[in-house]
C-alpha cells in the first residue's frame, strides 16, 4: 500500500460509501445481452430485485440491450452517477477509471483480476487506479471482487445470482441485522448464503478485494453508523489501517455494537524478528489477536464459527460473562462437555445440592445435581422437568448463558420436550442467553420448532460442540477487563543510540522507570573490572557488551559465578579468547561486571512496538528456553496491574508460582509491575522498537523481582502493509 492509498481510505466519508451502497444511478460499463457474462448477471440482479434507480448500459456494439437503451462510450454517460460497474476486461479497465473519474463518478466496482496479485505491472496499474481515486475524490470497491450488496433495499452490485424479495427487505428493515465485510469476494458469498439461510436479517455484504482505493475500514465506519446493522461479520487477511480498526472497534463496543473477526494466517510464520526473544516469539497474528481482542472484537477460528458467533450475538439480547450451565440427557455428553469446556475456557460455575435448593428442587432426586446436568430420559416422562430445571437456571446469577444438548431422536420426541423449552423462555422471559442444540445431527426436526426458538431469540444448532464453541467466545469477550493502567512516566534522561542497544546502556536507561537490576558498572579493562567487583562484592558475572552481539552466551560472552580476585583475572581472559574465536570483528564497548542474583524463577518480561499495531507485551516462562517452550503470553501494553496478575495466572505453568508442592508463593505483584512500566515506557517512547528481559528472576512474595539481563533496540522502521 502506498501513500496515496493510505490518505483517500482517511478521507473516504460516510457519503461515498453511501453512494455505493444506496446509489440513486448506476452504470453498467460492459452491459452484455449475452446470458452468464458478467454484464448481463449485474442487469439481470438489478431486474430480478426491481431496483427503482436509473441504469445505464455502456457497450460500443450495441445501441440497446433488453429494451434499453446503450451508450457508445463512458464519454456519453450523465455526469455524476452514482456507480459505475466494470464487467469489462482487465485491459480495459485503467482507462475506464480514468474517463469515470472525468464524468464525476461517485463509485467504481472493478470485478477484474489480474492487479496487485498478478506482478508488477499489475501493481503498477493498481497505483494508477488509486491515484486517479484519490484525486477525484471517488471511491473503488477492488478491484479483484464480487462486488456489494444492500439488503435493506434490493440493490445488489455482483454478478453472483441473488434475489432479495420486497417481503425479506422489509424483515431485514424491521429488526435488527448483521452486516458482512470480507476481503475475499468468494467468503462473503459463502457466508451470505450460511447466514441468509438461518433466516437472519442482513443489512450490507461487501468483498473489498485488492484494497486499491477503499479499504475495509472505510465500510466498517459506515456499518457502524448504520441503524439497521448491530454485528458486523469480518473476513481479513490483512488490514492497511490498524489504528483506524482499533479506533472503530472502541467505537462499536461503546455503543453496543458486536465486531466478530476471522482472519485466516495462524499458522503462518512470524515476520522475521529482530535480536530479541519477544520478537521471535510475537507473531504477527498473535499480535494483531492481542489488540484487536482488547478494543472489543471477538475472534472466530473458522467460517462455521463465524457464522455461529455473528448469529448468537445478533438473536441473543444479553450477551454472557463468563458462568454457562449444561443441560444433557446423557452422562456420556456430560463427560464429553466437561472435556471440551476445559479445551475451551468456558466456565461452569459447580452446581449441587447444597449450592442450588432450587435446581435441588426442580429435579427428581436420583437425578444428580451437578453442571453439566443429565437429566437422563426422565423427561420424556416428565415433560415439565426442562421447564422447571430452566426455572431454577434462570434465577441462579452464577450462570448467564445455557446450553441446552437435546437427542432429538424424531418428531415425538421433538413434541415432549421443546414445547417446555418455549414455554419457560416465553413466561419467564430470562436476562440471559439461551442456546439449543441437537445431539443426533441429520434427525428429523420440525421447522416449527426451530422457527419458534429464532423468534424468541434462542439460537438453534444441528450440533452441540458447535454451540459451545460459539458461546465459549462470547463469554470471554464478556469476561474480558477493559480498564487501563493510569501509570504516568517521567521522560527519559538520555538518548539511545539506534539499533541493538548494548546490555549496560539498556540497564542504565530501564533502570529509573521501575525495572530493578543487580549492582554492577562496565569495565574496559581488567584493572577497573577488578574494581567494580571489589565495590559490589562476589560472586560476580561477567558479560561481554557489544552492538554486534545480541546474545553474548552463543559466543562465550558470558560467565557467571567468578568469586575471588584470581578467578576473575582467569576469567576475564577466558572471556576474551572466546569473543576473538567465535566473533573476531565485533567491536566491544567492554565488559559488564554484575554481581551475581540469588536463585528464584526463571521469567521473561518483553515489550515491542509492532510497526503496524503498536506496543505490546510478552510475559511467561524465560530463560534459556524461552523460545523453546513458549509458555507465555501476549498482553496489551496498557492493562491494569491486576489483569496483568490474571493473565500471567493463565500461564500453563503458573502452579509454579503460587506455591507448588510446599514452595513459597512468588512475588507475581511485582513481575505485573515490570510489565506494566514497560508498557507505559514503550507508549510514550515509539522510538523504542523492542525489549526483552530474560531471565527475570521471581523471588517469593514481597521479595521483588531481579532481571539478570537486558536487550534493546530501537529506531523507526517502516511498516509492513
Amino acid at each position: 500500500m502506498n501513500a496515496n492509498q493510505s490518505d483517500v481510505g482517511a478521507a473516504l466519508g460516510m457519503q461515498a460509501v453511501g453512494r455505493l451502497l444506496r446509489p440513486a444511478s448506476i452504470a453498467i460499463v460492459g452491459a452484455s445481452p449475452t446470458p452468464g457474462a458478467l454484464g448481463a448477471s449485474v442487469l439481470e440482479n438489478l431486474e430480478r430485485n426491481n431496483y427503482r434507480g436509473r441504469i445505464y448500459l455502456v457497450n460500443p456494439k450495441r445501441d440497446e440491450i433488453g429494451g434499453r437503451p446503450c451508450a457508445q462510450s463512458i464519454g456519453q454517460l450523465p455526469e455524476g452517477i452514482d456507480v459505475a460497474v466494470l464487467a469489462i476486461p482487465q485491459p480495459a479497465v485503467l482507462e475506464a477509471v480514468r474517463e469515470l473519474a472525468a464524468r464525476g463518478t461517485g463509485a467504481v466496482v472493478i470485478f477484474s483480476a489480474g492487479f496487485a496479485e498478478a506482478g508488477q505491472h499489475g501493481i503498477t496499474q493498481q497505483r494508477e487506479i488509486a491515484d486517479i481515486a484519490a484525486a477525484a475524490g471517488m471511491l473503488v470497491e477492488g478491484p479483484n471482487c464480487l462486488g456489494c450488496i444492500n439488503y435493506l433495499d434490493r440493490v445488489p452490485l455482483t454478478f453472483i445470482e441473488t434475489a432479495v424479495s420486497e417481503a425479506q427487505a422489509r424483515h431485514n428493515r424491521a429488526r435488527p441485522a448483521i452486516g458482512i465485510l470480507s476481503q475475499s469476494g468468494a467468503m462473503m458469498a459463502v457466508l451470505n448464503t450460511t447466514l441468509a439461510s438461518r433466516a437472519l436479517p442482513l443489512s450490507y455484504a461487501v468483498s473489498t478485494g485488492n484494497e486499491a482505493a477503499s479499504h475495509l475500514e472505510d465500510y466498517l465506519e459506515f456499518l457502524l453508523a448504520d441503524a439497521h446493522t448491530r454485528v458486523i461479520a469480518m473476513i481479513a487477511e490483512q488490514f492497511r489501517d490498524p489504528a483506524r480498526l482499533l479506533a472503530a472497534a472502541r467505537r462499536a463496543r461503546e455503543s453496543g455494537k458486536l465486531l466478530v473477526l476471522l482472519h485466516p494466517g495462524r499458522s503462518a510464520a512470524a515476520r522475521e524478528s529482530a535480536a530479541t526473544h519477544t520478537g521471535a516469539m510475537a507473531g504477527d497474528h498473535a499480535v494483531m489477536r492481542t489488540k484487536v481482542e482488547r478494543a472489543g472484537i471477538v475472534i472466530a477460528h473458522t467460517l462455521e464459527e463465524l457464522g455461529d458467533i455473528a448469529e448468537i450475538a445478533l438473536r441473543c439480547a444479553h450477551l454472557p460473562a463468563r458462568g454457562a450451565a449444561i443441560m444433557g440427557e446423557s452422562g456420556a455428553f456430560k463427560a464429553l462437555c466437561l472435556d471440551l469446556c476445559e479445551e475451551l475456557g468456558l466456565e461452569l460455575p459447580l452446581l449441587d445440592d447444597a449450592g442450588a435448593p432450587a435446581l435441588r428442587a426442580a429435579m427428581p432426586p436420583f437425578v444428580a445435581v451437578s453442571n453439566p446436568l443429565d437429566l437422563t430420559a426422565q423427561g420424556l416422562v416428565d415433560p415439565e422437568l426442562y421447564y422447571r430445571t430452566l426455572a431454577a437456571l434462570f434465577e441462579d446469577d452464577r450462570v448467564q448463558a445455557i446450553v441446552i444438548g437435546l437427542i432429538q431422536t424424531d418428531s415425538v420426541t421433538c413434541a415432549i420436550k421443546m414445547p417446555q423449552i418455549l414455554r419457560a423462555v416465553r413466561e419467564l422471559r430470562p436476562h440471559k442467553m439461551v442456546v439449543c442444540a441437537g445431539l443426533d445431527e441429520g434427525a428429523s426436526v420440525p421447522a416449527g420448532y426451530i422457527a419458534q426458538m429464532r423468534d424468541l431469540g434462542i439460537p438453534y444448532f444441528p450440533g452441540t460442540e458447535r454451540a459451545l464453541r460459539a458461546v465459549a467466545r462470547l463469554s470471554e469477550l464478556g469476561a474480558r477487563d477493559f480498564g487501563q493502567a493510569a501509570l504516568v512516566l517521567a521522560a527519559p534522561e538520555e538518548r539511545l543510540p539506534d539499533g541493538v542497544v548494548p546490555e549496560y546502556l539498556a540497564k542504565r536507561f530501564l533502570a529509573p522507570f521501575g525495572v530493578p537490576f543487580s549492582r554492577g558498572a562496565l569495565a574496559t579493562n581488567l584493572d577497573e573490572a577488578l574494581a567494580i567487583a571489589q565495590g559490589i562484592g562476589y560472586p560476580v558475572a561477567l558479560k561481554v557488551q557489544s552492538a554486534a552481539l545480541s546474545h553474548k552466551s552463543d559466543v562465550g560472552g558470558v560467565i557467571l559465578g567468578t568469586n575471588g580476585e584470581e578467578a576473575l583475572r582467569e576469567a576475564w581472559a577466558q572471556l576474551h579468547d572466546n569473543v576473538q574465536r567465535h566473533a573476531p570483528d565485533a567491536v566491544l564497548d567492554g565488559v559488564l561486571i554484575e554481581r551475581m542474583g540469588g536463585r528464584g524463577l526463571e521469567m521473561i518480561v518483553g515489550a515491542r512496538h509492532d510497526p503496524q499495531w503498536g506496543p505490546v507485551m510478552l510475559v511467561g516462562f524465560g530463560g534459556v528456553a524461552a523460545e523453546v517452550m513458549r509458555d507465555v503470553r501476549l498482553l496489551p501494553h496498557d492493562l491494569t496491574r491486576d489483569a496483568v496478575v490474571r493473565e500471567i495466572g493463565r500461564l500453563k505453568g503458573a502452579p509454579l508460582l503460587s506455591g507448588y508442592r510446599g514452595a513459597p508463593a512468588l512475588d507475581v505483584e511485582a513481575l505485573a509491575e515490570v510489565v506494566m512500566h514497560l508498557g507505559a515506557l514503550l507508549q510514550s517512547q515509539p522510538g523504542i522498537r523492542e525489549i526483552d528481559l530474560n531471565p527475570v528472576v521471581v523471588y517469593p512474595r514481597g521479595q521483588g523481582v531481579l532481571a539478570l539481563d537486558a536487550l534493546m533496540v530501537t529506531g523507526t522502521r517502516p511498516a509492513v502493509h
